[in-house]
């Protein structure tokens, strides 16, 4: 690359920052109807567009089948009539939800008589990085605006015609709501340049970088941004079978977790199974995932008892498949389970099958993931499975935001302090 082209791509990304800012400042005064029409508006681009953004999706579907990509990274980029149904449903979902901006989240008077609120305010200018869901278009350009955020998205070259077709319907919902169409902007040029220029944070116009992508980018977005991240670094996800736990549920629950979308941050990647019931319960489970076509890779236990199964190794319980390969494990006790995820874990979310209230309140409270859940299946580790419409990632970390990041999460907040004239003594 030349240095002119590097000078381009940074005058580039630099006047997307000033316009985004400008945005921002629009944004964090407009009033809930004006986002409210902005966000039905592009709902109803969607629906009107759907053709065209099919269209634009076989594009990027023809080209990752050419480039070899797996069968998974190729489910995350494919869209449907019924998956953009789904994102019509989000962006109007996400339209329904209360304001946040202005809301008062607690207020208390002092003995001088001064009167204090802490208010909910927009963070201003948000960076979202993502690769092949082309999906992450809508749901963090609506969660961005519903909270009063503008946003800078830059998509990987895998969908960049479904994401750019998407975000058109975006822009017209916010220029038929008279918003600026700068309040959600993407990066058109796929020059990974941009994204090193979004790390840097545009000269203090981004104040929030999102990762959505593997480890790799991750990675690179913690090592390298000067701006806070919300980010997990991967979806090391694990599901524990209790002794207590009902045969008919750990099959449809497992086989759910792992096989309903292999290749999502929520899926199962490692199933633990209580001693007590590897005689009633292992088979069955494993079966079930096996005739959906998943791999084994199991322990001793599971190597004498599955044919099929492959002996799993130290990386096995360290790794994130992203597809139907499941590691398998028998475990002495709830204790044992506690151990082995607090050792390999990835903090994102875990779930517990069991009817003994004890092993579960031991579960949750000593397990320091983002999300744990109780009889159901870790694909539900979602935003909008949450109530929140969708979801602009899901955070590991422990400052500010964690698990699915949606319109709280994406606000801070500011003290109105209200006086009669008191001075200090």
């Amino acid at each position: 690359m030349t240095v002119h082209e590097k000078e381009d791509v940074a005058a580039l990304m630099a006047d997307m920052g000033v316009r985004a800012r400008k945005a921002a400042a629009v944004l964090a005064t407009a009033s809930a109807e004006r986002k409210y029409a902005a966000l039905v508006g592009a709902a109803q681009a969607l629906n009107k567009h759907r053709a065209e953004i099919l269209a634009e999706n076989q594009r990027d579907m023809q080209a990752g089948r050419e480039r070899g990509m797996t069968k998974a990274f190729l489910d995350r980029l494919l869209l449907t009539d019924a998956r953009i149904d789904g994102i019509i449903d989000g962006l109007r979902t996400i339209a329904e939800l209360p304001d946040p901006v202005g809301t008062v989240i607690a207020e208390w008077d002092r003995p001088n008589g001064l009167h204090i609120q802490r208010v909910r305010t927009p963070l201003g200018v948000i960076g979202v990085i993502f690769e092949s869901r082309p999906n992450v278009t809508a749901d963090a350009g609506a969660l961005t605006l519903k909270s009063g955020n503008a946003v800078i998205l830059r998509g990987g070259s895998d969908s960049v015609h479904s994401a750019r077709a998407i975000h058109a319907c975006l822009v017209e919902g916010l220029v038929s709501a008279g918003l600026p169409a700068d309040a959600i902007q993407y990066v058109p040029t796929t020059n990974r340049d941009a994204v090193g220029e979004m790390l840097k944070g545009l000269s203090g116009n981004i104040d929030v970088i999102v990762p959505r992508g593997g480890k790799t980018l991750v990675a690179r977005v913690q090592d390298e941004a000067r701006v806070p991240v919300f980010a997990h670094l991967e979806g090391l996800v694990h599901t524990f079978i209790d002794k207590s736990a009902g045969l008919d549920m750990a099959v449809d629950v497992v086989v759910n977790a792992k096989m309903r979308r292999t290749g999502i941050c929520g899926a199962t990647e490692t199933l633990l199974v209580h001693k007590d019931v590897v005689g009633t319960h292992l088979q069955p489970v494993i079966a079930a995932l096996i005739a959906k076509g998943c791999e084994i890779r199991g322990d001793e236990t599971v190597m004498r008892l599955i044919p099929s199964a492959i002996a799993a190794t130290e990386q096995d319980w360290r790794t994130e498949y992203e597809d139907a390969i499941i590691s398998v494990k028998v475990v002495e006790s709830v204790d044992a389970a506690i151990a082995h995820i607090n050792s390999y874990s990835s903090h994102h979310t875990e779930a517990i099958l069991s009817e003994d209230p004890a092993s579960v309140e031991k579960f949750f409270n000593t397990i320091d993931s983002a999300i744990l859940i109780h009889n159901a299946s870790t694909q539900f580790a979602d935003g909008g499975e949450f109530g929140f419409g969708g979801e602009i990632g899901i955070a590991t970390g422990k400052m500010h935001a964690r698990g699915p990041v949606g319109v709280e999460q994406l606000t801070s907040f500011k003290y109105l302090v209200q006086g009669t004239g008191q001075t200090r003594p």
